[in-house]
């Protein structure tokens, strides 16, 4: 690949191995630079490259704000009807935000992309308003209910179910190292590339290995973290780790990889009690439930949305 020359984002799908639709994501929110030439949009080479060497150690879904400038702007105006903060890194909350928005014009919908241990954390701390969570307890087979009530301490919460997903692994196109346990990411030519302490992925994975026995110091790669399931996704597509955990939805946009489901997973909101019957909230759970809202998120594909709007516990 020339760096002199500009592609389209066919052609940068095609190099980079992911979908056309990935590319565009990433050009949206910035990750990927790009420019239109009337209406048609061009990546240089130059810039291909600079994401590639970014990825290897950054995000592929940033923030939208970064942490002081958030900071300042919730200082001044959590408490303040016009600015909400949503935290989560799955496409359907980026849905979700812009149907809220249309809904409420007046009001400042901020998206913070982190896991779901730092979003509660967020929201215990009065610097998040809407949390996701996909946190599986094994003691109790439970997800996400027994953290938020030890997670969020003398404060009352309300837990609704926005999708179930599918977690599992993702393999090169064939699956040639035969991944398809636990125990198998133990085989010592298996490089495994995992997500930060915090993120539901990672909380699975301790949770498995500690129940199976398995030390996480046979796991070549254990230590080598990455910030979401898309970049955990391209990484094995790019032939620099064997297999990692992630969503089904993410291993979708990418033409070179196999997915091998492992576990069904609550993806819920978590939003604090006192907060259920103000009006942007009720607007919330009205989208949750709406057919067009549905329809969409049923159109991307790698969602189970049975349950979607349900309230699921008060804490």
């Amino acid at each position: 690949m020339s760096t002199d020359i500009s592609y389209t984002p066919e052609e940068v799908a095609k190099i980079l191995k992911i979908s056309k639709f990935t590319v565009y994501e990433l050009i949206k929110r910035g990750e990927l630079a790009a420019y239109h030439i009337g209406r048609k949009v061009r990546v240089e080479g130059a810039d291909i490259e600079s994401y590639k060497q970014k990825s290897k150690g950054m995000s592929s879904l940033p923030s939208l704000l970064d942490p002081p400038a958030l900071s300042e702007r919730l200082n001044n105006s959590i408490s303040r009807d016009e600015n909400l903060v949503i935290c989560g890194q799955d496409i359907v909350l980026d849905i979700l935000t812009r149907y809220l928005e249309k809904q409420f014009p007046q009001v400042h919908f901020l998206r913070r992309y982190i896991g779901s241990i730092d979003g509660l954390m967020a929201l215990y701390r009065g610097l998040a308003n809407v949390v996701t969570a996909h946190l599986w307890d094994s003691d109790t087979d439970e997800y996400n209910t027994p953290y938020v009530r030890r997670l969020m301490p003398g404060h009352q919460t309300c837990v609704i179910n926005l999708v179930y997903r599918i977690e599992g692994f993702y393999v090169a196109k064939g699956n040639p190292k035969g991944i398809i346990t636990w125990g198998d990411l133990t085989k010592p030519e298996v490089r495994f590339v995992n997500r930060e302490r915090g993120s539901g992925a990672r909380v699975l994975l301790d949770e498995q290995l500690r129940l199976s026995g398995i030390n996480r110091n046979d796991i070549l790669g254990y230590g080598d973290e990455e910030m979401t399931h898309l970049a955990i996704a391209s990484k094995v597509a790019r032939g620099e780790a064997d297999v990692g955990l992630g969503i089904e939805k993410v291993a979708m946009q990418f033409i070179n990889l196999d997915f091998i489901p492992l576990h069904k997973e609550r993806y819920d909101l978590v939003i604090r009690l006192e907060d259920l019957e103000r009006p942007h909230f009720q607007a919330l759970i009205s989208i949750l439930k709406s057919p067009s809202f549905r329809n969409e998120v049923m159109g991307i594909g790698g969602y189970d949305i049975s349950r979607m709007g349900e309230i699921i516990a008060k804490t």
